[in-house]
């Protein structure tokens, strides 16, 4: 892997990433199976998948459930006005958490006070509410405000896409 620019991708990097946009396989071995069907070694495509994340060209590698298929029709997105000084300590034990899915920290914005993200999920509001009142006790003080953001519908959850040309 040369460079860190989609134009500097070599022809395996773009198989690679043709071979898993639309997700990993729902096997035991997904990169085996990866592996199988581009002519390489599963350490081969382990390499090159955190070759290109080390890159910044993949940012990610996660699984990204439909969890209204799975019974968990309320999820909302808490959002946190967590003091500065003290939010990257408090996101990783928000994070940590086995009933948050995912959790972020981004920057402050003029007209958005929150800063610190967690996407809490459940089979009714009230159970997400339950969670959000945990996170609530867990960040005390450090915490000036909080709001949630309920999803309405699920999107379509894409990754990264190479178009021809």
């Amino acid at each position: 892997l040369s460079g860190a620019g989609m134009s500097d991708l070599d022809h395996i990097d773009r198989r690679l990433i043709t071979a898993t946009q639309a997700g990993l396989p729902l096997v035991a071995a997904p990169y085996a199976q990866i592996a199988s069907e581009l002519g390489l070694t599963e350490a081969q495509v382990i390499y090159r998948l955190t070759a290109l994340q080390d890159l910044g060209i993949i940012r990610r590698i996660a699984i990204a459930p439909n969890h209204f298929a799975l019974g968990m029709t309320a999820n909302g997105m808490s959002v946190w006005d967590v003091e500065d000084r003290q939010a990257e300590a408090l996101g990783a034990q928000i994070g940590a958490l086995d009933f948050v899915t995912h959790c972020y920290l981004r920057p402050r914005a003029p007209v958005w006070r929150y800063n610190l993200f967690a996407m809490l999920h459940g089979t009714s509001r009230a159970e997400v509410e339950d969670k959000r009142g945990i996170l609530r006790e867990l960040l005390g003080p450090a915490c000036a405000a909080d709001d949630i953001l309920y999803s309405t519908r699920i999107l379509k959850k894409t990754g990264l896409r190479l178009r021809d040309g």
